[in-house]
């Protein structure tokens, strides 16, 4: 199984430029939702919480607090991605690649497995709590079943 680090590492080498660190974490939290809802099984292990901002892994933010942006990802190695991993990831920055980390963030707040995470939080609570896999897996799956 894949690491969110090596997730990260292929989005940032299959994207081609910098990007926000907020963006990296909503690409990485697409991929896992994507993952749960077309293999029916997660890309990786490590938990995701939901921070004010969003779907935060925690294992990524410790690599790159104090950092607006980052343009590779050298704990990850983008080569451990199976086939089926990859063609999620590329079509997640299809799908999402053009959007800001701000609007990523934005679309999340709109989403039940965040939103279900928060538990009536007020906005802009901390919060560690896990998104729940099985939620994801929920909804991401009734949204598409089909990558074409």
């Amino acid at each position: 199984m894949a690491t969110v680090h090596d997730v990260a590492a292929y989005i940032l080498r299959e994207h081609g430029r910098p990007m926000s660190t907020m963006k990296l974490q909503k690409l990485c939290y697409y991929s896992q939702g994507w993952s749960l809802a077309w293999d029916s099984r997660p890309m990786f292990d490590e938990e995701i919480q939901a921070w004010a901002n969003g779907p935060v892994v925690y294992e990524l933010f410790k690599q790159h607090r104090g950092r607006f942006t980052v343009d590779a990802w050298p704990s990850g190695d983008p080569e451990s991605l199976e086939p089926n991993e990859r063609e999620t990831v590329n079509a997640v920055l299809e799908g999402y690649g053009d959007l800001s980390g701000q609007e990523l963030s934005d679309l999340t707040h709109t989403e039940r497995p965040w939103l279900e995470a928060r538990g009536g939080l007020s906005a802009g609570a901390w919060s560690s709590r896990s998104v729940d896999l099985d939620v994801m897996q929920d909804f991401f799956g009734g949204l598409d079943t089909d990558r074409d």
